[in-house]
């Protein structure tokens, strides 16, 4: 073997050591890649370990059985077990009263689900162990994607028996399975008429499942004194985890108001202090909600968010304490819906529960009503063809850029009127100069007034359009529809698209480099120098061209993680508008024949307005104000 052979296999070598070194998961990806496989492999192992339990308590029970009389010497041994288990019995009854018997015995985990969900139910505390969503996956890893896993957070009814403060948390409960999609499971007491009966029921095919807790032959037990307490973990499941963490917070809604949250960027809490029909963990994409269709009772109850900012493998902590409010009775029934599923707006909408499909942020009064009335419904109808999301955001743009066509030349129009009158303009300014600008100014809107034209006339199209600019930018971030849909060299339509890792963080920019956003910005300038032709010259604004190329520059910064999706809509509406613009001012508008127009309306006698009226008595009040000084 020559030289050059042995030199080739040591960087080969070094290559593959290096390759596995760069790729290789960090410590938090492996704990929760960990975490991930010991939940799915309990729901696999559920059966065989509770098969292990029987054949163990079988050879227990035959090791105990002797074939021969135990010797007298093992009495004494045998008083001392019995005194030792009655005195365990004791301080069962003193800590949890008739409900000693369930403080004893084994747990299982009893797995329902249907066409979207897979929950597995723990009978140590009659709570949810593991909630899957089948449909869908986390970003890193393609992972299934859990909602809970065991030990993610707190689950438990608490409630007072005399002045005994019981737990669920801390109960065995017997189990009932009722088919594929419920399970009944039991608290048993030292009375059997009286027990507690908690039962979870899946929907055949939604993402709600009921749950029922009931005081069975308990009227010494006050309903409105139990209190239901989850605190849940939520895990860090998408690209970008700022921008997951700015969507995290919890939604609630009274019964008679709309629906409020807490602060999506600190820690905080709020004591409810009405009847609450609902409350929602929102993560970024998916929640768990608690829905009671006539409140949760207001004494006492109370929610809160928790940021985690040095984890990487959870997003934010959240938390409920809930109320009821039924009155006491021998069988007191405590009911509610928990939604567990993902933030689509028409799923949310179908579930025909008030405001809850507020959960998803898509902008506030004309902005919000642009995207459930306009955006939405295109956006869905093209779905209906089953295109790839990158042609259908192309469509959309298109279908958009064609409703505000008619606002649009509107716009064109006027700039073109303005730019007609630009000698006469002119000749107005080199009368006066800067010296007087009142009287340029004065003579500017005579002129105006006997041309037919309008300054504010541009600015009204543009402040149109501008709704349907902010409830894209609303849009594009809340639209689980792109969540993880490629495109081109995009590989999440959702989250920010990225041509180059950088080995360092830009301040205000990143750690990556966004091509999207790089040719968004491009086609800005190149729009704005187009617009910029068709715009008359604004006397008085010599820093506008500054601004115009500035902000272009802001938006480079701005947008680089902002959501791939997002920054080629803007890339597709400036790249329509600039063909547009040139096919009204080359092909469509006339302006040697609109000119021509202004001249002959300005030889007509032509009555003020109000409007100009009143800014004419502004200007002589001005006058008169600077002669008295």
């Amino acid at each position: 073997m020559d030289r050059n052979s042995i030199i080739g296999i040591i960087l080969i070598v070094l290559i593959l050591v290096g390759y596995q070194y760069l790729t290789m998961p960090s410590a938090e990806e492996r704990a929760r890649m960990q975490q991930e496989q010991d939940s799915l492999a309990a729901l696999a192992i559920q059966e065989q370990a509770r098969q292990a339990d029987s054949a163990l308590a079988s050879n227990q029970k035959a090791a105990a059985a002797p074939e021969n009389p135990m010797p007298t010497g093992t009495d004494s041994l045998a008083a001392d077990t019995a005194r030792a288990d009655s005195l365990r019995a004791a301080g069962l009854r003193d800590r949890y009263g008739i409900f000693a018997p369930a403080a004893q015995g084994t747990n299982e985990v009893i797995v329902i689900g249907n066409e979207h969900l897979q929950v597995a139910i723990n009978t140590y505390g009659a709570r949810p162990n593991v909630i899957r969503l089948k449909d869908y996956k986390t970003y890193y890893g393609h992972k299934p994607l859990m909602l809970m896993v065991p030990d993610s957070g707190l689950y438990e009814y608490n409630f007072f028996l005399g002045n005994l403060k019981l737990s669920t948390k801390d109960m065995n409960f017997s189990a009932e399975k009722l088919g594929d999609m419920g399970v009944r499971l039991k608290a048993a007491t030292t009375d059997p008429g009286k027990y507690i009966q908690i039962t979870y029921q899946l929907d055949s095919a939604s993402w709600f499942m009921k749950a029922t807790a009931e005081l069975v032959g308990l009227p010494e037990v006050d309903p409105r004194n139990v209190m239901f307490h989850w605190d849940l973990t939520g895990f860090h499941n998408e690209k970008h985890r700022p921008t997951e963490e700015r969507s995290c917070t919890v939604f609630y809604k009274y019964l008679n108001s709309d629906r409020d949250f807490l602060s999506e960027t600190k820690d905080d809490s709020k004591k409810l202090e009405g009847r609450t029909n609902w409350v929602a963990f929102k993560q970024d994409f998916f929640t768990v909600a608690m829905v009671k269709d006539d409140g949760f009772n207001s004494n006492g109850s109370e929610i809160s968010i928790t940021t985690l900012p040095n984890d990487t493998l959870f997003s934010k902590r959240y938390g409920a304490k809930l109320f009821f409010a039924e009155e006491p009775s021998d069988h007191a029934v405590l009911d509610m819906r928990m939604y567990l599923g993902p933030n689509q707006f028409n799923t949310l909408r179908r579930t025909g529960i008030p405001q809850f499909s507020r959960i998803i942020d898509l902008g506030w009064g004309i902005f919000g009503w642009m995207n459930r009335f306009l955006v939405i419904p295109i956006f869905n109808f093209l779905h209906r063809f089953n295109l790839s999301y990158g042609i259908i955001i192309l469509v959309l743009t298109i279908a958009i850029k064609v409703l505000l066509l008619p606002i649009a030349f509107r716009n064109y129009k006027s700039s073109a009127k303005m730019r007609a009158l630009k000698p006469e303009i002119d000749a107005i300014s080199a009368k006066f100069g800067k010296e007087d600008m009142l009287k340029r100014q004065q003579a500017t809107m005579d002129l105006y007034r006997k041309a037919g034209v309008s300054p504010m006339a541009g600015c009204v199209p543009m402040l149109l359009q501008l709704p349907v600019l902010y409830a894209m930018f609303r849009f594009f971030p809340s639209s689980i529809e792109l969540r993880q849909q490629s495109f081109l060299w995009a590989d999440d339509l959702s989250s920010y698209d990225s041509i180059l890792n950088l080995p360092f963080t830009i301040p205000a920019y990143g750690s990556h480099v966004s091509l999207f956003t790089l040719l968004m910005a491009a086609s800005t300038i190149l729009y704005t120098l187009v617009n910029q032709k068709q715009m008359p010259q604004q006397q008085g604004m010599p820093n506008m061209k500054v601004m115009m190329y500035l902000f272009p520059v802001m938006m480079l910064f701005f947008m680089n993680s902002l959501p791939s999706g997002l920054s080629y809509y803007y890339l597709l509406a400036n790249v329509i508008s600039i063909l547009q613009t040139t096919v009204i001012t080359r092909w469509l508008m006339n302006e040697d024949k609109l000119r021509a127009e202004l001249l002959a309306n300005m030889k007509k006698p032509r009555k003020k307005s109000k409007w100009q009226l009143r800014m004419e008595e502004i200007q002589k009040q001005q006058q008169q104000a600077r002669k008295r000084r």
